[in-house]
């Protein structure tokens, strides 16, 4: 009989797990399917992260920005075009300072005679002497990523060494290279920072090996899948592994915290599953304000804000996919550690803050909304560059400190290019004749008036006679190659009529007679065929840089600054004499790209900021059920935007466009979680209590969180902005930590005054959906997450969490809220609950 009970008991037992089992969430069954899989997770994250480390070196990374500009813009089909019609050959501004005129001189011979420089342009005027400076522009045979170009410029360098040498160049200035460097020594620096502010905001020591080698193996993985982008631009290359600790950092904080509290009444495996389980919907929807924000930028037009967004945005899904699958098993690893470090807290507690913003609940908000409009006012008047001369950095490269230097002591330079159809060298003429009269222009060059010899220019049209006096032949051996490329252009009518007045250009009369020495059909005597080939190749650089298949090139040299009203009025000036001669054309440069950007800067700084606040809200609508309270938090968040871009103005500096549009989005996406922490914990505890005590207690809950994820977000912002000398990088790092802080101040400091004054306003536009009150009969084993009011064995009304066995007769509500039974149901639940009774003793 005793084995019968207990065969039936152990059958009981099986089949009540069973149920157990069957009636698990979602969340736990992928939770226990994570936990008990660890080992396998491991392995594939291993596999994963040596492919990554791999392909980290497989990614291609774009140094130029204006390749991200909109396909239709007119300095990207410049580019294109210029990319495949002409050369450019690289060049380099070189200075040598505390030199005389005759040293400087000898130097520019000695130069002319490296192999790989064309040209060295130097004269006694004050372009290129000037206070003992001597100032050479030097032209190489190569392009800017030539290995020839790279060469020369190393045996530049060496033969000036003993000199006070300056070189300004784009040859060897690799800004990815340089970028990565700094990089490096950024995070060395972020990971101090990072681990004192952990050991100070940790609850046990062991928590910090586990959040480190979660991070790492998030970012390795995000680096190495860059590779199936094909290629990157340098700034999401360099910022996002930083950026990407600081912004996500806050999920595997989350999960350990879990951890910690499950801890305490459970066994590893046990308290693992369950921090997990309840942790991924949390952080799941923790991270969509960020990833909506990120976003936004991937609707500009500029193309490296699709090209931050995404890669962001990965970074992202890294760092989840690692606190979800890998860090679990990481914490059964470490759990007997992270048991027996715990320490103190060295967090302080801050009830004197929040009962200070009791006292000034009344005055903050009205202090706010002033401060708020007066920011609008200063941010909208802040001063946006679109290039770089209008930008600097607190570190300094090499080739920045030689360009400053170059331009303190002879200027800076602004070249521009007009692309126009080919073959028409009168209209050709005329148009850089017209050109050169403005004073905006110190030179304009192209080949109807590139010289060639004897105050000949290369595209003037030469007779036979002419031909001949310039290149020492005689007039009949003219008439004959005059004959010939007559018939080879198939001008028959000029070759038997007319050909002593048969007029070539000059240059490409030259261009025939080289080919066909080349090719035999011509003989000259050797002196003569040595002044061809020198003349040749000067001819044919020129032709290079200045003349394509179909398309010429203009080459002007203005005195204007790259951006500004007066440049960017001055391109409308050029268009109209450019239109006066040709129907096609295009005008290329960094003022043009400049006049570009800030175009379509206008266009994607509305939309930006349109998007990025519709997307947040529209996650605050379904995290907080409420209109009014997503409205007040956005409030909060873009007032500490715009006080942030209130700076430039009020300090009179430069804001390089693309820094207000990634920071402003980065600011709305991640800093509002600030205020959504706070947030949550106030409308929770003002359930319990009165709303002052609420924000006091929330305020005290919340600070831990804020500063942690806080104090890392600004500090990866400002090691960028003070560490890198790529003053791009450098802008959106300064304001990202200065916006960052901003945002924590108001949070702190005014989000709860908002909260306690708009209180009513929360409540009233609450929109929650009230479940039906429905009386239900349940019988067997049970989970319960929710509020029970009736009979389970016995009257209750109370929050239950928690499996029940037994017979259930009461109204369940999952939301927890309190519902108010009919009186039938109260009756029938206190008659039933007597006649229950009654069995049990009877049975007894």
């Amino acid at each position: 009989m005793l084995r019968v009970i207990k065969v039936a008991q152990r059958r009981e037992t099986g089949e009540t797990m069973k149920k157990e089992k069957d009636e698990r969430s979602f969340w736990e069954k992928l939770a226990t399917l994570i936990v008990d899989k660890r080992n396998l997770f491991f392995l594939l994250y291993g596999a994963a992260m040596l492919f990554s480390i791999f392909a980290s070196g497989w990614v291609s990374v774009n140094d130029d920005l204006t390749s991200y500009l909109p396909e239709e813009t007119e300095t990207r089909r410049g580019l294109d075009l210029m990319d495949e019609e002409f050369t450019t050959f690289a060049t380099a501004r070189v200075m040598v300072n505390n030199i005389t005129y005759d040293q400087a001189l000898t130097l520019s011979e000695q130069l002319e005679t490296i192999e790989g420089i064309t040209e060295v342009a130097f004269d006694e005027t004050e372009d290129h002497y000037r206070g003992a400076a001597a100032l050479y522009d030097v032209t190489f045979d190569g392009e800017v990523d030539d290995e020839i170009s790279l060469t020369a410029l190393n045996e530049l360098k060496e033969e000036l060494a003993p000199y006070d040498l300056y070189v300004s160049t784009e040859v060897g200035n690799n800004r990815s290279d340089l970028l990565a460097e700094e990089m490096k020594m950024i995070m060395v620096v972020a990971a101090v920072i990072i681990v004192s502010v952990l050991l100070l905001t940790s609850k046990t020591y062991m928590e910090i090996p586990v959040l480190l080698m979660t991070f790492i193996a998030a970012a390795v993985l995000n680096m190495g899948t860059n590779f199936f982008f094909g290629e990157i631009s340098f700034i999401s290359n360099s910022v996002t592994v930083v950026l990407q600790l600081a912004l996500a950092i806050d999920y595997a904080i989350i999960l350990c915290h879990r951890y910690s509290e499950e801890r305490t009444h459970m066994e590893p495996r046990e308290a693992t599953i369950t921090a997990l389980s309840k942790a991924i919907p949390e952080i799941s929807a923790s991270s969509l304000t960020t990833i909506s924000g990120l976003g936004a930028l991937m609707f500009m037009q500029f193309g490296i804000g699709f090209d931050m967004g995404r890669v962001l945005i990965k970074a992202i899904f890294c760092s989840l996919l690692s606190v979800f699958t890998l860090m679990p098993g990481l914490l059964m690893i470490f759990s007997k550690g992270i048991d027996k470090t715990h320490h103190k807290n060295f967090v302080p507690s801050i009830d004197g803050l929040g009962r200070i913003v009791i006292k000034m609940q009344y005055m903050v908000p009205p202090i706010f909304l002033i401060l708020l409009v007066v920011a609008f006012k200063f941010s909208s008047m802040c001063p946006y560059a679109y290039g770089y001369t209008q930008i600097t950095s607190f570190q300094k490269s090499e080739n920045t400190i030689a360009d400053n230097k170059i331009k303190e002591t002879f200027g800076g330079q602004n070249t521009l290019a007009i692309v126009i159809p080919k073959g028409d060298y009168d209209s050709e003429r005329a148009l850089l004749a017209d050109i050169e009269k403005h004073p905006e222009v110190n030179s304009a060059l192209g080949i109807a008036n590139a010289e060639a010899e004897d105050d000949y220019m290369l595209a003037d049209a030469l007779t036979p006679r002419k031909f001949a006096e310039m290149m020492d032949l005689d007039v009949e051996v003219a008439k004959l190659l005059y004959g010939a490329y007559g018939i080879k252009q198939e001008e028959y009518g000029h070759v038997i009529g007319n050909l002593d007045n048969y007029e070539v250009p000059l240059i490409d009369m030259f261009l025939f007679v080289h080919d066909e020495a080349d090719k035999g059909y011509v003989e000259l005597d050797d002196e003569m065929q040595r002044d061809l080939d020198d003349a040749y190749e000067k001819i044919d650089d020129a032709r290079k840089q200045l003349q394509g298949e179909n398309y010429s090139r203009l080459v002007l040299d203005l005195n204007l600054p790259e951006e500004g009203e007066e440049t960017f009025a001055f391109l409308d000036v050029l268009r109209e004499d450019v239109g006066r001669y040709y129907d096609e054309y295009l005008l290329v440069g960094n003022s043009t790209s400049d006049f570009d950007l800030s175009s379509s800067f206008s266009r994607d700084n509305v939309m930006i900021s349109i998007l990025s606040i519709v997307f947040v809200i529209l996650v605050l609508l379904f995290t907080f059920q409420s209109v009014g309270l997503p409205i007040l938090l956005i409030l909060v968040i873009q007032g500490s935007v715009w006080i942030n871009f209130s700076f430039p103005y009020l300090m009179n500096s430069n804001l390089f466009f693309l820094s207000y549009l990634v920071v402003s989005s980065i600011q709305m996406g991640a800093n509002i979680d600030y205020a959504i922490v706070i947030s949550n914990r106030y409308m929770e505890l003002k359930k319990q209590m009165p709303p002052r005590k609420a924000i006091i207690l929330a305020l005290n809950q919340a600070f831990p969180t804020i500063i942690t994820s806080g104090s890392m977000l600004a500090a990866a912002g400002l090691l960028i902005g003070f560490m890198s000398s790529d003053p791009t990088v450098a802008s959106i790092g300064i304001c990202l930590g200065r916006g960052t802080i901003l945002s924590i101040f108001l949070v702190m400091f005014v989000l709860p005054e908002i909260l306690l004054l708009g209180d009513k306003v929360i409540e009233r536009t609450m929109f929650a959906i009230k479940p039906p009150e429905l009386t239900q009969e349940l019988e067997g084993s049970m989970r319960v997450n929710g509020h029970i009011r009736g009979y389970v064995s016995g009257t209750i009304d109370a929050k239950v969490q928690g499996v029940i066995h037994g017979e259930v007769h009461a109204i369940v509500d999952t939301e927890g809220k309190k519902e108010k039974p009919k009186e039938e149901s109260s009756e029938e639940n206190l008659e039933e609950t007597e006649g229950k009774e009654g069995q049990t003793h009877e049975n007894q």
